[in-house]
């Protein structure tokens, strides 16, 4: 960058412009000025460099432009002898760009965040008067071209980036706190950002799921709450030789059971029919006389309603889902039928609520398995990075 105390403020701004497009940062990408250097050996008119709007809004006078270029001591560019035309000087040849000039350009370069949405570059350039050899600013923008408050910051050789990074002034701007890393330090900060929000977006779309398959079980068990009413009967007694297997033919010809909520040795147990309940006690009693015991023992029978009748459901299809997923742990293996809580050997109970819309008969089909988890769509576009022209 030309900086000479001999120039006026104006010259120190177009000279620095000027070898900026012809520089080793923006010619390489700059589509339009390497389409003009085609034209004539290199040569571009003055008249042509005008039209950039950055040098348009510091001079439109050609002799302003001139008389910068000829103070300059960076040696980047020559004039013409007519002097209505500039060009890159044929000893300083772009650089390769290759990935050692790339990692070397990576290596010089600083990053600093923290500037007001509306600062301008003259600001910026202003700020960063006196502060080192700096070859170029890139203020960075989104793709609606607004001011996003960070700049890259390349010098000439890394040493000078180093020595700016130890410098205690730069650690504010006017009243902002500024965050200062070298441009390896900011690629390595955003690749840990990424990686911790894609695993934050992937940890909320399991949740949202599970959410969802939840909410879905609790609609489902709620209708089937709301289905089977009037299909349990409440039993007590002393019960210590008795099995689920005795209450189905007690039952047997007069009421189908789907579930039987026991375990050998409690003293009481509930009865989940297929169909209404009391219906089945009805013609258990009357077949019996009146006297309906198991094994000969006596029972205390209570046919449930209300809240309660819905409480001991949902405990019964929370029991059934429990023991469905068990049984689908182990591969299909288990003792079918309910063998564990449910009915007969092969039959009642095979098929429990499974978070879907879901019948308790055993012909229905399995639940489909679970959908996978959706693949990381596409990586968002990177807005450009944009030099202050």
């Amino acid at each position: 960058m030309a900086e000479n105390q001999e120039m006026s403020p104006v010259e120190m701004k177009v000279a620095r412009q000027v070898e900026y497009y012809f520089g080793d940062h923006n010619l390489p990408r700059d589509k339009f000025l390497k389409e003009q250097l085609q034209l004539d050996d290199g040569w571009v008119p003055l008249e042509t460099m005008l039209k950039f709007n950055r040098l348009k809004s510091l001079t439109t006078e050609i002799g302003v432009i001139l008389s910068a270029l000829g103070k300059s001591k960076s040696g980047l560019l020559e004039i013409s002898e007519d002097k209505t035309k500039i060009r890159r000087c044929a000893d300083k040849p772009l650089p390769e760009q290759n990935e050692e000039y790339k990692d070397a350009l990576k290596h010089k370069s600083v990053y600093i965040k923290g500037f007001p949405l509306d600062s301008s570059l003259d600001e910026i350039q202003e700020w960063l008067t006196g502060k080192g050899p700096i070859e170029s600013i890139q203020m960075r923008r989104t793709l609606q071209r607004q001011f996003k408050g960070s700049v890259f910051i390349c010098f000439d050789t890394e040493e000078s980036s180093k020595e700016f990074l130890e410098r205690t002034d730069i650690q504010k701007y006017k009243d902002n706190e500024m965050l200062v890393l070298s441009r390896e330090a900011y690629h390595a900060k955003k690749a840990e950002e990424r990686k911790q929000s894609k695993a934050e977006s992937k940890a909320k779309n399991r949740q949202d799921k599970e959410k969802q398959q939840k909410d879905a079980e609790e609609k489902e068990l709620g209708l089937l709450l709301e289905e089977k009413t009037g299909c349990l009967l409440k039993f007590s007694g002393e019960l210590a030789d008795v099995s689920r297997e005795d209450f189905h033919q007690v039952f047997s010809g007069h009421g189908k059971i789907k579930w039987v909520d026991f375990t050998r040795g409690a003293k009481e147990g509930t009865l989940l029919f297929d169909g209404n309940a009391k219906e089945a006690f009805e013609k258990a009693k009357e077949a019996n006389e009146g006297d309906l015991k198991v094994k000969n023992n006596s029972v205390t029978w209570q046919l449930l309603e209300g809240e309660e009748e819905k409480e001991v459901l949902k405990k019964i299809i929370e029991a059934q889902q429990e023991s469905y997923n068990r049984s689908k742990g182990r591969g299909g293996r288990g003792r079918s039928g309910g063998r564990g809580r449910g009915g007969r050997r092969g039959g009642g109970g095979r098929n429990q609520y499974q978070g879907k819309r879901t019948k308790f008969d055993s012909d229905d089909e399995d639940a489909s398995e679970a959908q996978k988890e959706d693949k990381d769509g596409p990586a968002a576009k990177v807005a450009k990075t944009e030099n202050g022209s």
